[in-house]
């Protein structure tokens, strides 16, 4: 069975542009880790994104955070006021 992330991104108004720099930049990262970006949400408004993503494993997401070249790419953020959770679910 795949674990599976809920990511909420509240992303401040002018925000946008600096964060979507970021998710083009990360999120193709997920294959090498055996990650897959299942569902991308986002309001209306462009202030609030959804993110739904899997992995084989927990070490998958684990290596998944820790990749060196998704840290590089932290700094995109700074400055942004992005807030964001991640939950761990599971099917109901």
């Amino acid at each position: 069975m795949r674990l599976t992330i809920v990511m909420v991104a509240d992303i401040p108004s002018g925000a946008d542009a600096g964060f979507q720099a970021y998710e083009s930049a990360v999120l193709p990262l997920l294959p090498r880790h055996g990650g897959r970006l299942e569902r991308r949400l986002r309001t209306g408004d462009a202030l609030t994104e959804v993110h739904i993503v899997s992995f084989a494993s927990q070490d998958g997401f684990a290596s998944y955070l820790a990749d060196e070249e998704r840290q590089s790419h932290k700094g995109l953020l700074d400055g942004l006021g992005v807030t964001q959770r991640v939950l761990l679910v599971d099917d109901v």
